[in-house]
C-alpha cells in the first residue's frame, strides 16, 4: 500500500516538475530579453552622447557672401551667416540684398550703372565676432570666385587674424548660383558631422563638380563693368549675338558659346547643361534669373521633364550685385555633380 501511495505521489508531482521547469525557462528567457534590450538602450544612449560631444567639438559656422545667391529659404534652414557685398552709387552705398533689390537696380540702369565692392574689413570682422559670440570655434566661408572678386582673399586674411576662430575659405571658382550650390553642399556635409579636415578636403575636391551657364541678353553691362573686352561687346551687340558665359578653371568669366537670337541661345544653354551632366548618376540643378522670370520658369520645366532624376532643382533670382554686371535678361543654370 505504501508503495502504491509513493507511486501515485510521484506521478502527481511529475507534471508539476515539468511545469516548473517551463515557467523557469520562460522567466529566464524574458529576463535575458529585458537585459539585452536594456544593454541596447544604454548603448544607444552612449553613442548619442558621444555623437553630441563630437558635434560640440566640431561646431562649424557656415558663412557665405551675398554673391553666392543661395535661396533665402535655405539660408534660414541651415542658419547661414551672410556677408553682404556693396553696391555703390554716387549719393549712397547700398548693402546687397539688405536695402536694395534687383528691381531697383534695373530701374536705374538706363541712367546710371553703379559699381560694386567687397565688404569692408569692419563688416567682416563684426560677423566673425558675432559667430564667436554664438559659441563657434570653426568657420567655413564660401565665397564667389577669387578671379572675380577680392572677397575670398579679404575673408581669408581677416580669418587668419581672428583669435579663437579656425577659418577655412572655399574658393568656389564660380559666381551666383554656381557658387550657391557649393554652399548648400557645404551645409549638408556639416550636418552629417563630417570632420573639419575631411570637410575642407571634400569641398575643395568637389569645386570642379559645379558649373553655371549664364545666358546674357546683352554684353553692354559686362563691357562697362570691365568684365569683357570692348571689341567683343560691340561685335556681339551689332550681330545680335546672345553669349553664354561661364567661369573657367581659374574662376574667370569666359564665353562658352554664342548664338544668334535668344531662343537659339537658350537651346544652346540647355545643350551645355545636358553635356555637363553626361552619365552622372546623382546631380542637382538650379535656375536663377534677373528680370527673365518667364523664360526661367520655362527652362525649369524643361529641365524637370528632361531630368526627372535630379535630386533638386532650385529656383530664384540673382543678387543685385550681379545685376550690375549683367543687366536685365540674365538666365543662369547651375549644375552640381554629387559623388556620393
Amino acid at each position: 500500500a505504501q508503495a502504491q501511495e509513493k507511486e501515485v505521489q510521484a506521478k502527481s508531482q511529475e507534471p508539476m516538475g515539468i511545469e516548473y521547469l517551463a515557467v523557469k525557462a520562460a522567466t529566464m528567457s524574458f529576463a535575458t530579453k529585458m537585459f539585452s534590450e536594456k544593454v541596447i538602450e544604454l548603448e544607444q544612449e552612449y553613442l548619442k552622447e558621444m555623437d553630441e560631444m563630437t558635434h560640440e567639438k566640431e561646431k562649424i559656422a557656415l558663412l557665405v557672401d551675398s554673391g553666392t545667391d543661395v535661396p533665402e529659404a535655405l539660408v534660414k534652414q541651415y542658419g547661414m551667416y551672410v556677408l553682404p557685398l556693396q553696391i555703390i552709387y554716387p549719393e549712397k552705398t547700398y548693402t546687397d540684398k539688405v536695402d536694395i533689390t534687383p528691381e531697383e537696380v534695373y530701374q536705374r540702369l538706363e541712367k546710371e550703372i553703379p559699381s560694386t565692392s567687397l565688404p569692408d574689413g569692419a563688416t567682416i570682422q563684426a560677423i566673425f565676432d558675432k559667430i564667436k559670440e554664438a559659441g563657434y570655434e570653426k568657420v567655413l566661408a564660401v565665397t564667389i570666385s577669387s578671379g572675380l572678386s577680392g572677397t575670398y582673399n579679404v575673408v581669408r586674411l581677416l580669418g587668419e587674424q581672428t583669435e579663437g576662430l579656425d577659418v577655412f575659405v572655399l574658393d568656389t571658382k564660380n559666381i551666383g548660383i554656381g557658387a550657391g550650390i557649393q554652399a548648400i553642399r557645404a551645409a549638408e556635409l556639416i550636418e552629417t558631422g563630417l570632420g573639419w579636415q575631411e570637410l575642407q578636403q571634400k569641398l575643395t575636391e568637389e569645386v570642379a563638380n559645379a558649373k553655371v551657364f549664364f545666358n546674357v541678353a546683352t554684353l553692354e553691362y559686362l563691357q562697362k563693368g570691365g568684365r569683357i573686352g570692348l571689341v567683343t561687346s560691340i561685335l556681339g551687340n551689332a550681330l545680335k549675338l546672345n553669349p553664354i558665359i561661364s567661369c573657367n578653371e581659374e574662376g574667370i568669366y569666359y564665353t562658352v558659346a554664342k548664338s544668334r537670337g535668344r531662343k537659339k541661345s537658350l537651346d544652346k544653354t540647355f545643350e551645355l547643361v545636358t553635356n555637363f551632366i553626361g552619365e552622372a548618376p546623382r546631380f542637382r540643378l538650379a535656375v536663377a534669373h534677373g528680370a527673365a522670370e518667364e523664360e526661367a520658369k520655362a527652362m525649369m520645366e524643361r529641365l524637370k521633364a528632361a531630368f526627372p532624376q535630379a535630386e533638386e532643382i532650385y529656383f530664384g533670382t540673382i543678387s543685385p550685385a550681379l545685376v550690375v554686371h549683367t543687366g536685365p535678361g540674365l538666365l543662369g543654370v547651375g549644375i552640381q555633380l554629387l559623388n556620393d
